[in-house]
């Protein structure tokens, strides 16, 4: 990949005369713009000519390589960092954000009461699967698009945006008619066809790492998604699967760390996937806070004993609004506010 960086405050005009040179060579260029500088990259390798027209152009101030393989998610596309917009919230800024809601929609009262929990907790996003992959065939399937119009309505009444789960290329476009952001499991994390599909759409998309996978295959499948069109990625790091039996799986904490240097889209953190204990998600939600994540996302649920899927690791609405009351101080301590 190749990124033509232009003069800072460099006029539209001159930014359009350099696209309309690159789609006129045949490439695909994608637009980054920070601090008042716009950076353009190409995903191919331009002969040496049309490299020596590009700098000569008005406007452009050098061209220069990307050596990691993920492209357009590397700090050396941008920089900076990328901050995601779900339904007016704003992730990857100064304001630590936190998501939470029930690991699936069961009902109407148990979603609205799980929605006014989020809320009052502090949850800027509520969260909710109405199409649940399990790795039982009997196990509950969520209740699918009249469970996610539940969970719109939720969201509604609480003046949440919401996330929720797609499993299938064929039904991104149906859930994106009804949720702010679209949710793509560790489990289809390598679903490539699915990651093209997101990347396709207007929603911004929740990037679940996979519980076998490394941080570059996290920031490749990532990849997929920016390069289909779509910018607006958020990472998430829920666990890993090691030999520890004790948790769930095993939260990698040195990963967000690690992806907040190699990456300048957001990061949050799954403490419930990544632990399976509702005990331990509080100190992992502070652990994630001083690892530099930019927010959490939290399954809670009204009742979490009666819960159809995940009920071990659920939140009570008191301890949701625990870890709510447990996030500001930190938070300060980091230079965030939540």
């Amino acid at each position: 990949m190749m990124v033509i960086v232009m003069e800072p405050q460099a006029p539209m005009e001159q930014v359009s005369d350099v696209l309309r040179r690159l789609e006129d060579s045949g490439v695909v260029p994608h637009m980054s713009r920070e601090s008042g500088r716009v950076s353009i990259g190409v995903t191919a390798v331009l002969p040496a000519p049309e490299q020596e027209v590009l700098r000569a152009m008005h406007g452009v101030a050098e061209i220069s390589g990307v050596r990691q393989p993920f492209k357009l998610a590397s700090r050396e596309f941008r920089p900076d960092d990328s901050i995601v917009n779900v339904g007016g919230v704003e992730i990857g800024g100064e304001r630590f954000v936190l998501i939470a809601g029930p690991c699936a929609v069961e009902g109407e009262q148990q979603v609205f009461d799980a929605a006014r929990a989020a809320a009052a907790s502090g949850a800027r996003i509520l969260r909710g699967g109405a199409f649940k992959p399990r790795s039982s065939p009997y196990a509950f399937q969520g209740m699918g698009l009249p469970g996610l119009r539940l969970l719109k309505a939720a969201g509604e009444s609480v003046g949440l945006p919401i996330v929720t789960e797609v499993l299938h290329p064929e039904m991104v476009g149906p859930i994106a008619e009804y949720s702010d952001m679209l949710q793509i499991g560790a489990r289809n994390m390598q679903n490539f066809a699915l990651l093209e599909a997101a990347g396709r759409s207007d929603r911004p998309v929740l990037l679940k790492r996979g519980m076998m996978a490394s941080i570059e295959e996290l920031l490749m499948s990532a990849e997929y998604v920016l390069a289909a069109g779509n910018s607006q990625v958020v990472l998430c790091e829920r666990g890993i699967r090691t030999f520890e039996s004790y948790t769930r799986n095993t939260l990698d904490i040195a990963a967000v760390a690690a992806l907040k240097q190699l990456t300048h889209l957001p990061v949050i953190v799954d403490p419930s996937h990544a632990t399976g204990r509702r005990e331990l998600i509080r100190p992992m939600s502070l652990v994630a806070v001083a690892a530099g994540a930019d927010g959490l996302i939290i399954e809670a649920h009204p009742c979490p004993d009666d819960a159809l899927c995940d009920g071990k690791q659920s939140l009570t609405p008191e301890m949701l609004a625990e870890v709510g009351n447990a996030l500001p101080p930190v938070c300060a301590a980091l230079g965030r506010t939540f």
